[in-house]
Formats: C-alpha cells, structure tokens, sequence
C-alpha cells in the first residue's frame, strides 16, 4: 500500500481509537455521576448505555476528534521527524491539544454551556483528552511505518 493511503487508514484509526475511549470515559463518567445522586447502576445498564453512546455520542465526538486530528497530526509527524528522541511525548502532546482545542471550539459555538457533560469538570476534560492521546500515539505508531519515497518522474532520467 503506498503511504497516502496508509496515512489516511491510520488516520481514521487514530479517530476511531481516540471515540471509543471517550465515549466510554463519557458514558461512564455521566453515569458515575448519576450513581453518586443515588441511582442505582448495574452493570446491564452500564453496558446497554455504553452501547448506546456509541452510536449516539461517539459520531459527534468522532467529528470533534477528526477537526482537531487534521491539524495537529501532521504537526506532530511534522515536528516527531525533526526531534526523534522526542516522538511520543509529542504524539501524546498532540493529541490531547487537538481535543482541548475541538472541545473548546465547540463549547464556543454551542448554544448550552458545553456540547459534552463530560468536559463540564477538569477531571473529565483530562479524561477525553486523554482518548485523544491515546488515538494520537496510534497514528504515530501505524505513521511511523510509511517511508517518504522521492518519486521519479519523467523529468528525473533526462
């Protein structure tokens, strides 16, 4: 496969990744919160909302994710070339911006005072900003294996 192609699977992987966990951490998160009120929670509930936030919540965060992957993901391969020692902590620095910076975008244009009940406490803006690290790393490990060939051209073997 050449690398554009590869690049964009690990691309969408990166955001697929990075909506499962947040949707989890979600889901889990509001329903903690709901447990804590004194709502009873057993785990059939957890599971079947689980399920449902994944079809429900996840798309809407899959667009939040994919906003903020598109600039900060090329930046981060970008910059992980030019300081390899560094690459993961630039991967994971790259992800949790990107998700900050969508979430906070979103929150601004939003009519409610946030689009996602999770992002209404440090603890859970940390939580989905780490889903966003984690789909970061991918991209950087399945990126890292697409080399950046010259490609001859017509012109080159004059």
């Amino acid at each position: 496969m050449s690398s554009k192609p590869r690049l964009l699977l690990a691309f969408v992987l990166a955001v697929l990744l990075a909506t499962l966990l947040a949707s989890i951490f979600q889901t889990q998160s509001n329903l903690a919160a709901l447990q804590a009120l004194g709502a009873p929670m057993p785990l059939g509930v957890r599971l079947a909302t689980t399920c449902l936030d994944l079809f429900g919540f996840a798309p809407t965060f899959a667009l939040l994710a994919a906003f903020g992957f598109v600039f900060a993901l090329p930046l981060a391969a970008w910059s992980a070339r030019r300081l390899p020692s560094l690459r993961w902590a630039i991967f994971v620095l790259a992800g949790a911006a990107a998700i900050w910076t969508a979430l906070a975008l979103a929150n601004a244009l939003a009519p409610m005072p946030t689009l996602i009940a999770a992002d209404r406490n440090l603890f859970g803006t940390l939580g989905l900003m780490a889903s966003g690290s984690a789909g970061a790393l991918l991209f950087g490990l399945l990126g890292r294996r697409v080399r950046y060939r010259a490609q001859s051209t017509p012109s080159a073997s004059l």
